[in-house]
């Protein structure tokens, strides 16, 4: 009675494995970008306390691409302790400019915050194609050192290669 259950179990995991599976490439022609971006958030809610979901409203935002870890051109921020470099901070919203968004006159609304994100993206060339994919901080960081040199990168790719996970210099 086990026996079946057992071989189930074996063929739905050989199954996920399968599909979970990530593949290497290796590449000569890379580059690696970093989209920092500023944006201005302001919370809403009857109750900013015990409000689960309150409503968030975005103001103004900045965005800086940096590519392989050079300083970009232009009023900039930087570079931090990740070697990024930032965009100048967007203007701060106005009370005026948020009290315009309240939904109600019994709404409140938090102070407005900064948020600070980053978007990972390498782009290389393998088989004559040339695609651009999302990836992390170490990956961006790996091609900035290795870019002016030129140094050979095999590539960890992610579940359906939709993404780069791992890079690491040829020969290492």
């Amino acid at each position: 009675m086990l026996k079946p259950v057992f071989s189930q179990i074996t063929v739905g995991m050989l199954a996920i494995l399968t599909l979970g599976s990530c593949s290497n490439v290796t590449i000569d022609q890379y580059e690696a970008t970093a989209r920092t971006r500023y944006t201005w958030q302001v919370k809403y809610a009857y109750d900013l306390v015990d409000e689960p979901l309150p409503r968030l409203e975005t103001f103004g935002s900045n965005s800086l691409l940096n590519r392989n870890g050079l300083k970009p051109s232009g009023r900039i921020i930087g570079p931090d302790d990740k070697g990024l470099w930032w965009p100048i901070l967007p203007p701060r919203p106005s009370v005026d400019e948020i009290e315009q968004r309240k939904q109600s006159s019994t709404e409140k609304f938090s102070k407005p915050e900064l948020l600070k994100s980053v978007k990972y993206k390498i782009t290389y060339s393998s088989g004559g194609q040339r695609r651009t994919l999302p990836t992390n901080y170490q990956v961006y960081r790996q091609v900035v050192k290795t870019y002016t040199s030129g140094t050979p990168l095999e590539l960890t790719l992610g579940v359906d290669d939709n993404s780069v996970t791992k890079a690491e210099p040829v020969g290492n």
